[in-house]
């Protein structure tokens, strides 16, 4: 994984099964100082997703949200 890759998933395990908006991702992972789009968040969730292979089933996309790490 990438750091920022890891830094999002340590965040998404922190608080399972709380829905977190890609804003609050973005906050949380990226910084209050770092300019990115909220599609980076998207970006990286599918790239995460694909590096964890069965296991990237548990990020669940909570449609016009963000997401959640769920069962």
């Amino acid at each position: 994984l990438t750091y920022m890759e890891f830094e999002l998933l340590r965040f998404l395990l922190l608080n399972a099964d709380i829905v977190l908006s890609r804003d609050k991702l973005m906050d949380a992972v990226w910084g209050y100082d770092y300019e990115v789009e909220s599609r980076t968040v998207d970006v990286h969730v599918k790239s995460l997703r694909q590096k964890l292979g069965a296991a990237g089933e548990h990020i669940k996309t909570i449609r016009n949200i963000g997401y959640k790490m769920g069962e």
